[in-house]
């Protein structure tokens, strides 16, 4: 980084965009497979927090890559890049007082570490949105898993690449046995218990 970069202290603290929002401001991490519902319930939920008042927003993998991160792939490292740009991205909505929602895959812990390690402790949350390989295969709504059988999609996550599932989450939405609705609910309980709405 230049020493010619100097970081400019903001007007607005975040805890008074806390006090004003009435709530904390923190990340939502939704990990999982592709097909695993991360996207559908963190849109369900953000429309949750909506009604409740609360300030929200969903970065979703695929709409971040339309823009932000179209320039990368999707070998290892592009995969590192992708995640750590997003962490970047929602730590700046946690310092604007928005509960920051997002749907990734990001099959590595190191790289959801890392995102940890860049906002204060309880302003990351990592959400398991468990469901296994077989059932995400049997969804396919996007049709990728029959692509990457078929060896047209090379590096894919469950199929060809690998995907290392949290070892300490702090929640767990098991999407298999649960519908969407249900998931909801249990993250609302879940963030009510712990204070952060």
């Amino acid at each position: 980084m230049s020493s010619n970069i100097v970081w400019h202290q903001a007007s607005i603290a975040k805890e008074e965009r806390h006090n004003k929002n009435k709530h904390q401001s923190f990340i939502l991490w939704f990990t999982g497979l592709s097909a695993s519902g991360k996207s559908s319930v963190a849109n369900a939920f953000a429309r949750t927090l909506f009604d409740r008042g609360a300030q929200s927003f969903v970065l979703d993998g695929d709409n971040v890559r339309h823009g932000l991160n179209s320039d990368l792939g999707f070998g290892e490292e592009d995969r590192k890049e992708n995640i750590r740009r997003i962490g970047e991205v929602s730590k700046l909505f946690v310092e604007s007082g928005q509960i920051v929602l997002t749907a990734f895959i990001s099959p590595y812990r190191a790289d959801r570490d890392l995102v940890r390690s860049l906002v204060g402790e309880n302003e990351f949350l990592e959400v398991y949105v468990k469901c296994s390989v077989e059932e995400c295969e049997k969804r396919d709504p996007k049709g990728l898993y029959k692509k990457a059988r078929n060896e047209e999609i090379k590096n894919f996550t469950g199929i060809s690449a690998p995907y290392e599932e949290p070892l300490h989450p702090e929640i767990i939405l098991d999407t298999e046995k649960h519908s969407v609705e249900e998931c909801v609910k249990q993250l609302t309980k879940a963030l009510i218990e712990r204070g952060l709405i």
